[in-house]
């Protein structure tokens, strides 16, 4: 293949990578918004301990999301729907 051919196939193909890239990206931050936005609606403060500890739900550790949201203040019950909505 001769370079001048080469060169729109590669950028073609980085294009794609990083659409699908930006793509994907909103939904995890969606339900890092839901486990916050449950918290909130609680009537506790999301701090920075409460958005990682959503976080952790959302890359599956539920149990560690409840602990760290256990010790940022949230209520048991609340702690656990909110890491729910994580993943």
């Amino acid at each position: 293949m001769r370079r001048s051919a080469c060169i729109p196939s590669v950028l073609a193909g980085l294009a794609l990578a990083l659409g699908g890239t930006v793509i994907a990206a909103p939904a995890a931050h969606a339900d890092i918004a839901a486990c916050e936005n449950h918290v909130r609606d609680q009537g506790t403060e999301v701090t920075d301990a409460v958005r990682m500890a959503c976080y952790v739900g959302l890359v599956g550790d539920q149990s560690g999301c409840v602990g760290d949201l256990g010790r940022a203040g949230v209520a048991g019950a609340v702690a656990a729907e909110a890491c729910r909505q994580a993943p």
